[in-house]
C-alpha cells in the first residue's frame, strides 16, 4: 500500500491555486484534490501583497509547477464590499482598505450593485492573472511553455468550476 502524498518528504504539486479565503471556497475541495496534489495561496478576494506573491515565486521557481490558477468566486465577500464602500463613500481604514483599494479597479460604476459585483469578480481575476503574468519568473516560465497561468470562477450556486477567457 502507498503511503499518503502528504506523508512523503516529496513534495510534487501539479498545481499553484490562487484563492480567496472565504470557507465556502476551499480549493482543495473545489478542485476534488487530495493531500500533496496543489498548493494554495489564499487572502481575500485573492489580493496579492509581496508576501503572497514571493510565495507564487517561491512555488514555481521551487516546486516547478506548470499551472497557476487564480480561482475567484461568485458572492465574493471582499469584491461585494469594495462595491459598497465605492457606492457609500464610506472606504474602510487599514490593511481592510488596502483589500478595497486592490479590487476597486475591477468595479464598474453601470447598474445594479449586484450585477457589479458579479463582472467585478471577473474582472478582478483577470487583473490578478495580468499581474501574475507581469513577473520576470513567471513570463520567462509562460513564454518556455513550462507555465500556463488561466483565471477560473467558482459558482457557490451550483458547485461548478468555469475557466475564464477561454
Amino acid at each position: 500500500m502507498n503511503a499518503p502524498a502528504a506523508r512523503t518528504a516529496a513534495h510534487r504539486p501539479w498545481a499553484l491555486v490562487i484563492g480567496c479565503l472565504d470557507s465556502r471556497v476551499p480549493p482543495e475541495a473545489v478542485l476534488d484534490q487530495d493531500f500533496g496534489s496543489i498548493v494554495v495561496v489564499r487572502t481575500g478576494g485573492h489580493v496579492l501583497d509581496e508576501v503572497g506573491l514571493g510565495s507564487v515565486e517561491f512555488c514555481v521557481s521551487v516546486f516547478g509547477v506548470p499551472l497557476i490558477v487564480v480561482l475567484g468566486h461568485q458572492y465574493c465577500g471582499a469584491v461585494s464590499a469594495t462595491v459598497q464602500a465605492i457606492d457609500s463613500g464610506d472606504r474602510p481604514g487599514g490593511l481592510i482598505g488596502r483589500l478595497v483599494d486592490e479590487i476597486e479597479p475591477a468595479v464598474d460604476g453601470d447598474g445594479d450593485p449586484a450585477e457589479r459585483v458579479e463582472r467585478a469578480v471577473d474582472r478582478h481575476i483577470a487583473r490578478t492573472v495580468s499581474k501574475l503574468s507581469e513577473l520576470a519568473l513567471i513570463r520567462e516560465r509562460v513564454a518556455s511553455g513550462a507555465l500556463e497561468v488561466i483565471g477560473a470562477r467558482y459558482q457557490v450556486d451550483s458547485g461548478r468550476v468555469a475557466i475564464l477567457g477561454r
